[in-house]
């Protein structure tokens, strides 16, 4: 199996089952999006405790890169600090212009090759504009 295969098989299974879809009763930190070019859609929410991203959820609606691309990040965010959660966010900035990054998350990796479509990188990395988003939200309230 070549390497873009696994990469799409990625893709779609965390498209086809996206892992923290839903979201929180009581208090988190909720951020809205969206791509008008593509017309994806995503709300992420957020609980934030003692500085570390506890959970993450989302709700969207979007293409298959945009979704899956949440996925991984609710995935990946889990259990770090805040500032930690900023650095994967300016990695993945990194990844989306072709520069060779490694996550603890393997699964990012897979929309390393997003970088070849301009017009897919919006998609990608709208789950992390939100990311980014909802941290200064709570920086900004502490």
């Amino acid at each position: 199996m070549q390497l873009d295969d696994l990469y799409r098989r990625v893709i779609m299974d965390h498209y086809k089952n996206p892992r923290n879809r839903g979201s929180f009763e009581g208090e988190s930190v909720s951020i809205d999006l969206n791509n008008p070019t593509c017309g994806d859609k995503i709300q992420l929410q957020m609980q934030v405790e003692d500085g570390k991203v506890k959970a993450a959820k989302f709700l969207g609606e979007g293409c298959s890169i945009s979704l899956s691309s949440a996925s991984m990040m609710t995935e990946a965010v889990k259990g770090k600090t805040l500032d930690e959660a900023l650095r994967m966010a300016d990695q993945f900035s990194g990844l989306m212009k072709g520069e060779s990054v490694e996550f603890e998350y393997e699964d990012i990796d897979a929309l390393s090759g997003v970088n070849k479509f301009p017009a897919r990188i919006k998609c990608a990395t709208l789950a992390w504009n939100a990311l980014r988003k909802g941290i200064d939200q709570v920086k900004e309230n502490h």
